[in-house]
């Protein structure tokens, strides 16, 4: 088994990993999970054409590890911070499904386009997030948010061995060990430094600001964050 996880490219481990992801725990009343990967059949070839494209190798990269897939994200396209107008503008792939929007998606393409492009940026780093499956909150009336892990102590503790299962595994695809970004410099990176010191996976965590903070609450200083984002993920 070792060796033939040496000898699979980067892009097959990421779609094998992808094929397996599914939780089979218990949820606080009104939260329920989002698997774009078992709940639309269009999820997976999509994401196969996406890896495919840019992770066809050995290579060993970085990892940034955001909270969990949102709605309009990966919860729709099955790949992070990644709307349907970035994967089909940026990243070259068609999508069949419904147009989404997200302004996480749009911060992060902004900064690859200022890194250089995402041949470069993703021959370098592998985006993925602390819990790979998202959560849905239902209000009051019927209508449906995005929740994180952390917002509610129930939830954070019943998914916490399947984050970790599920870390441990991506660490297999040839993550570098040195450096994990994360981002997200409250909750997000309190919890994985946690895990961190636990684990023992990475030498230093980086923190950065998280996108949709950014684009909520300091769109004015945006060109200011890309900047920080690209001297952060000077790595090399």
């Amino acid at each position: 088994m070792l060796k033939l996880c040496k000898i699979l490219m980067f892009d097959s481990k990421i779609i094998s990993f992808l094929k397996g992801l599914e939780y089979k725990g218990a949820l606080p009343e009104g939260i329920s999970i989002m698997n774009p990967f078992r709940d639309n059949p269009e999820i997976l070839p999509l994401v196969a054409r996406f890896y495919h494209k840019f992770y066809n190798d050995r290579k060993e990269r970085h990892i940034i590890l955001g909270i969990n897939p949102g709605r309009f994200g990966a919860g729709v396209t099955g790949i992070p911070f990644t709307d349907t107008k970035r994967l089909t503008e940026k990243c070259g792939i068609s999508f069949p499904g419904k147009k989404t929007f997200e302004t996480s998606s749009v911060f992060v393409y902004e900064m690859i386009d200022a890194y250089g492009g995402v041949d470069k940026f993703y021959s370098r780093f592998f985006i993925s997030a602390v819990c790979p499956l998202g959560f849905i909150y239902k209000r009051q009336g019927g209508r449906e948010v995005n929740y994180n892990y952390y917002d509610n102590p129930g939830l954070e503790a019943m998914v916490y061995d399947f984050i970790i299962e599920n870390l441990l595994l991506q660490m297999d695809f040839g993550i570098a060990r040195d450096k994990c970004f994360c981002l997200g410099t409250g909750k997000n990176f309190s919890f994985l430094k946690k895990l961190n010191d636990q684990l023992k996976l990475f030498d230093s965590l980086v923190p950065l600001e998280h996108p949709r903070y950014i684009m909520q609450y300091r769109t004015r200083e945006k060109e200011n964050y890309i900047r920080k984002y690209i001297s952060e993920l000077t790595v090399f």
